[in-house]
């Protein structure tokens, strides 16, 4: 049998992928080096990559969904969680759902809790490649390539397919529209969208 399409698990019913997400899932993450809290629920496997000596920690009772059929509109790929520097972290608070998002980090990725986000996020806190013209493809320097923070605050609701760049902070209880690229600061309890995103009005 093939065993990656065993893994799969499409040829199962649903209450076996299920139970397989629920025992499986949770003990082949913690075993590539992530911190799990109790409650966290994963639908399908995210894909996890994490540089030596850099840590991703996920809260209690977290959601991660990495398969289209548990979420309204889909999502193009499972979760992506990668840490990309020694030292680098990604958090991602209690009671967070994340659907087919890419979070990727060379210093700080800090979600907050009971955050929303919807399909196919991508939050990064570097530029991955250098800025600079000469040899910028091979170029691997860290100190050419532009890494800041990025901090999403509680109760944060990222629309389907939004970017949020290095650098930024979006307040707690904030809305940010679909498709809308985020760099800089979004206030606390606002609304904002658009490219780069600017605030509409309050929530």
């Amino acid at each position: 049998m093939n065993w990656c399409h065993l893994l799969s698990l499409r040829r199962y019913p649903e209450f076996l992928r299920l139970a397989w997400w629920k025992v499986v899932t949770p003990a082949v993450v913690r075993r590539k080096g992530v911190e799990i809290g109790s409650g966290t629920t994963f639908y399908g496997t995210p894909i996890i990559s994490m540089v030596e000596g850099s840590k991703i920690i996920i809260n209690e009772r977290a959601s991660l969904c990495s398969v289209s059929e548990f979420t309204a509109l889909g999502v193009n790929h499972p979760v992506v969680l990668r840490t990309m520097r020694p030292g680098a972290m990604i958090e991602v608070g209690a009671e967070t759902g994340v659907s087919g998002a890419t979070i990727c980090a060379a210093g700080h990725v800090k979600i907050g809790k009971q955050c929303m986000f919807g399909a196919n996020v991508v939050i990064a806190d570097t530029d991955f490649h250098a800025m600079k013209p000469e040899n910028r493809r091979y170029n691997s320097n860290h100190e050419d390539i532009a890494v800041a923070p990025v901090f999403v605050e509680d109760n944060v609701f990222l629309g389907t397919g939004v970017i949020v760049l290095k650098g930024s902070t979006i307040g707690e209880n904030t809305i940010v529209g679909a498709g809308s690229v985020v760099v800089g600061n979004i206030p606390a309890n606002s609304i904002a969208a658009g490219n780069p995103a600017r605030v509409i009005r309050a929530v």
